[in-house]
């Protein structure tokens, strides 16, 4: 049987120099982003996001990346899930993607904001019905005594929104975490990993560095 320790792989595809990238880390996110798309890896906007309550104890999960931009990054959730009690008491965050078709990965570290109320309306309503269902029809995060709860509620409110009008629950809606730091790493052999970090200054520019692997 293969040991746990023994499991590696060796990352050969590519490099990443400081005279590859983009003096915007933005810029250097959508051509990676662009490069993640044309490989069609399954749920690509899939990013881990690490949070952490008022005492520094961390948690993480994983959500979907649902917008960026310059601004920012943004996700959507149940404003009183684990996560929007935790963003509520200590509004900071680290997003993760890992591409490993790629060999490659983003950490996003920055601060973090609710989105407008006109801006969650617009993405809730562009959702499936039976999605838009569920984020009545389930507490999230909270302890419940069985699955026939949800599923008493999946009925309940499929009964109420019936006409197919399901507006937005008042708890659940869209964050951005506006980065301070962004770090690309790409997979080099022998662990001998590039990382190139940015980090935003004072007067609003982009620090570029190397990182050691």
């Amino acid at each position: 049987m293969l040991k746990t320790a023994d499991i590696r792989t060796d990352y050969k595809m590519q490099t990443l120099l400081e005279a590859d990238v983009h003096a915007d880390p933005f810029k250097q996110f959508a051509k990676w982003w662009d490069d993640a798309l044309k490989s069609k890896i399954d749920e690509v906007n899939a990013m881990t996001l690490a949070t952490a309550d008022k005492h520094a104890m961390p948690s993480a999960r994983i959500v979907l990346l649902k917008e960026f931009s310059d601004k920012g990054f943004v996700f959507f959730t149940n404003y009183q899930s684990h996560k929007g009690k935790e963003l509520e008491e200590n509004p900071h965050a680290c997003l993760v993607f890992f591409w490993k078709e790629l060999e490659r990965q983003v950490r996003i570290s920055g601060n973090v904001d609710k989105i407008s109320a006109v801006e969650s309306d617009e993405y809730f309503l562009s959702r499936p019905e039976g999605s838009r269902i569920g984020a009545w029809a389930s507490p999230q995060s909270n302890i419940i005594a069985a699955r026939e709860i949800i599923d008493e509620n999946i009925e309940k409110y499929q009964q109420q929104f019936r006409d197919g009008n399901v507006p937005r629950p008042p708890d659940w809606g869209g964050y951005i975490v506006i980065p301070t730091v962004i770090e690309f790493w790409q997979g080099r052999p022998s662990r001998l990993h590039d990382r190139i970090q940015y980090t935003l200054a004072g007067d609003g520019a982009w620090k570029i560095e190397r990182l050691a692997p």
